[in-house]
């Protein structure tokens, strides 16, 4: 009776490992990148626009794209920091 169900226990232990857990983990690492910007940070938008941020406010983020050009996206619009960019928007 209990082999019956293996098959299944295992489908199910197979998704976790390799598709629950992951996203977890990966979800975790972007609100913690989320919760941690600040004035100056270089970040990636989803749509790929690159600026620094000059305002930060719960909900929205208002980046530097251009001299003179800023742009207001939705906090959660950021998808990353490039690599090589610190905290006041030098890079490396």
């Amino acid at each position: 009776m209990l082999f019956s169900y293996a098959p299944i226990i295992l489908v199910g232990l197979v998704f976790y490992f390799m598709l629950y857990r992951p996203q977890k983990k990966q979800e975790k690492t972007r609100h913690e990148m989320l919760d941690n910007l600040k004035k100056g940070d270089r970040v990636v938008t989803i749509g790929g626009a690159y600026g620094t941020i000059t305002a930060i406010t719960k909900d929205k983020v208002t980046l530097k794209v251009a001299e003179k050009v800023e742009i207001e996206f939705a906090r959660t619009s950021i998808a990353s920091k490039p690599n090589g960019s610190t905290g006041n928007g030098e890079k490396n």
